[in-house]
Parts: structure tokens; C-alpha cells; sequence
């Protein structure tokens, strides 16, 4: 038996999988996972496996049964009121339910209009003080940070506040009283928030959220929007970050990436291709044959979603970025009952902001270079801190 691996498993460079990981490929799609907390478990890179551990039943997203991810603490308690996304079926459904209607294909493809307000005053306020900027500040960070906080009606003096508390709540070394003391103020701010709306009625999600969740507490309602905004700010905004990375550094393929007819199928490809979410993890709640592995009652399986989006059965050359691919079946988005529930948004913000970014500035290059660009390998969501960026003559 191969050394079990340990985790966190860091990215060997900005587009990279972890170097443990790729060795993976064709080789083992299952291997052994040591976690922090003093738990063994598995990991499995295979993209058709990734589906089905999603999609079964007997693996259980619920907190109380997933590793911690911690050295300080061994078990988590079982997730608050709202915090769906650790919990199974029937309760994972009713609060999902209240969403649903949120996030329509149809109202999400409404909003483009929107964001592309957004990201041109992104765009003027960086020609305007002239270069070189930090991408990630003056536009990755603006952009979905603003359409999520107008959708849930969350005041724009909130948005910097929040993307200080989410940068201090992503950090993988974050002790427990830091994480603790940062919701606490989060979740005491969104709390007065769902008070007004309740004593005001608005017309934005958050409003929705109230009348269509029937008998749903506040605290569960502040814990929905805790984590809409948080799913629709962080992860979005370092794939506008790191895709930005990308493509500066391959600039044949920005065509691609501003022509109305390819773009969909580009911001598809940049989805497959950049390892922003390093995966999530599921509990076993009986023994599973799993890819020839006995996975044990009570097991966590780590369904790394990078490597099966570089899964070689399903992507010819799946290291290469190839805007003009088709990245259908990819699984950025997760599979099953838990398959993100804003991803249509983050489609459309992209579909918006990289034209919009590269038609401003055709020329955009990197300030500094490649190696200089201080990465977020030490948080839960990867990404770029930083990205200076210039343009006009060289």
C-alpha cells in the first residue's frame, strides 16, 4: 500500500493540480487521505467516480460526519439552521427549495445588463488612474461582490466589510476563535438586515427568501445568505483572477474568449481548466466498494473536482488550455443534489466580464512576472492575492 496522502493538497502553480494528484491520473483513481484531525479517508480523481460519490445516497455531505479539517477540533456539531449545504435529503431540500426560484437560468441571463454596468465603471475608474493595477481589487473582487450583495439587497457599505471577513474566514489556518469571532460579526449584521426586510418587504432574493420560506427562522435565513454570498462572491471572483492569468500568458486565444459566438464555450473551457475549487468532502454511511476499495462506514472520501476535470477519458490533453474545446461534462460545479445553486450566475458574470475586460484593454500583460504573483495557496478556495497587470505601450 502506497503512502497515504495528507492533507490539504496544495496546487503546484496557478493552473496545476497538486503534484500528489496528478500522479493519480491512470494510475489510482482511489487513494488513501490522511486528514488533520486524525482521520484516514480516501481520495478519488476519477471523473465518472467524482460523479457517483456525489450522486450516492450512502455518502453523506452532513457536517457532524466530515472531517474538520482541523487540528484543534476532532468532530463539528451538526450544521446550523439554513446551512444546507451540510446536510442530506429531506432537510438539504427544504431549504434548497426556497432557492430554486431564485436562481432561474432565465433570471440570471436578465442580469447581464447589470453586470455589465458594473464592470464598464470597473473599467473606467482603472483607464482613468492609468496603470498598472491589481486585477483582483479593481475588478475580479468588484464585480460579483456587487451583483450578489443588489441581489440580496445587501447595502454597497456592507460589500468591503464582507470581503474583508470572507478573506479572514477562507484562510486553511484561521484558528477557531478567529473563525468564531468573524461570524459572529457577519452573522449579527445579516441578522439586522432579515429584521428590517421583515418588518419592510423588498423585491431582491433575500425579500424572497422571507415570504417564500414560510416558517424559516431568522437564524436559518441568515445563514442561507451567509453562504449565497459567499458562494457568489469568493469563488468567482478568483476565476476571473486566475483566467485573466491564464490568458495574458496565452494571448492567441483572447479572440476566443470577445467574440459573442465562442465566449460561452470559452468561459466553459476556462470552468474545466482552472483548480479554484479543490474539491469537497463526503462521509460514508456504510461500507462501499468504491473503484475495487472497501471505503468503510464512516470514512471521508475527498472528490478532488480539478482532477476530474483533467481526466484524460474525458479530455483529450486535459492539462492544455483550449478555449475552442468542448468542456462539456465538466464538474466545477459539483453533481447531484448538491450541484451549486448559483452557477448560472457565475456563468453569466463571465460571459460579461472577460470580453468586456479584454475589448477595454487588448493589450493587458502582466506587471510583473509569472512567478511574482502571490497566490492564495493558503486558502480554502484557490486563487490569486494579487494580480498587477498593465497596458498601453511597452
Amino acid at each position: 500500500m502506497t503512502e497515504p496522502l495528507t492533507f490539504p493538497l496544495r496546487n503546484s502553480g496557478p493552473f496545476s493540480l497538486p503534484g500528489e494528484i496528478a500522479a493519480l491520473r491512470g494510475e489510482r483513481e482511489i487513494a488513501p487521505l490522511h486528514y488533520p484531525d486524525g482521520r484516514s479517508g480516501w481520495v478519488v480523481t476519477r471523473r465518472s467516480t467524482i460523479r457517483s460519490v456525489l450522486a450516492d445516497p450512502r455518502f453523506s455531505a452532513r457536517q457532524e460526519l466530515r472531517t474538520t479539517q482541523s487540528s484543534e477540533i476532532d468532530t463539528a456539531p451538526p450544521a446550523a439552521p439554513g446551512m444546507f449545504i451540510s446536510m442530506d435529503p429531506p432537510d438539504h431540500t427544504r431549504y434548497r427549495r426556497v432557492l430554486t426560484g431564485q436562481f432561474t437560468v432565465r433570471r440570471m441571463r436578465r442580469l447581464a445588463d447589470r453586470i455589465a454596468e458594473i464592470a464598464e465603471d470597473c473599467l473606467d475608474r482603472m483607464e482613468a488612474a492609468g496603470p498598472p493595477a491589481d486585477l483582483v481589487r479593481d475588478y475580479a473582487v468588484p464585480i460579483p461582490a456587487q451583483m450578489i450583495c443588489e441581489m440580496l439587497g445587501v447595502p454597497d457599505d456592507f460589500r468591503d466589510t464582507f470581503h474583508r471577513e470572507l478573506i479572514e474566514l477562507s484562510r486553511s489556518g484561521a484558528s477557531l476563535e478567529t473563525h468564531a469571532q468573524t461570524m459572529a460579526r457577519v452573522n449579527a449584521y445579516l441578522g439586522e438586515l432579515v429584521a428590517r426586510k421583515r418588518a419592510e418587504p423588498t423585491d431582491d432574493v433575500l425579500g424572497g427568501i422571507i415570504e417564500d420560506g414560510g416558517d424559516l427562522s431568522d437564524a436559518a435565513i441568515v445563514n442561507m445568505a451567509f453562504l449565497l454570498l459567499g458562494g457568489g462572491f469568493d469563488t468567482t471572483t478568483n476565476m476571473l483572477a486566475l483566467g485573466t492569468f491564464a490568458l495574458v500568458q496565452d494571448p492567441g486565444q483572447i479572440p476566443l474568449i470577445t467574440d459573442p459566438a465562442t465566449v460561452d464555450n470559452a468561459v466553459e473551457e476556462l470552468l474545466r481548466y482552472l483548480p479554484v475549487v479543490p474539491g469537497t468532502i463526503r462521509a460514508a454511511l456504510e461500507d462501499v466498494e468504491l473503484e475495487g476499495v472497501t471505503v468503510k462506514k464512516g470514512d471521508n472520501v475527498l472528490v478532488a473536482l480539478p482532477a476530474g476535470n483533467r481526466d484524460p477519458e474525458r479530455f483529450a490533453d486535459p492539462d492544455t488550455l483550449d478555449l475552442a474545446r468542448s468542456a462539456n461534462g465538466h464538474i466545477s460545479f459539483g453533481h447531484g443534489v448538491h450541484q451549486c445553486i448559483g452557477q448560472q450566475l457565475a456563468r453569466v458574470e463571465m460571459q460579461v466580464a472577460f470580453p468586456a475586460l479584454f475589448r477595454r484593454f487588448p493589450d493587458l500583460r502582466l506587471a510583473v512576472a509569472p512567478e511574482d504573483v502571490p497566490l492564495r495557496d493558503d486558502m480554502v478556495i484557490f486563487g490569486a492575492h494579487e494580480l498587477p497587470v498593465t497596458w498601453g505601450p511597452r
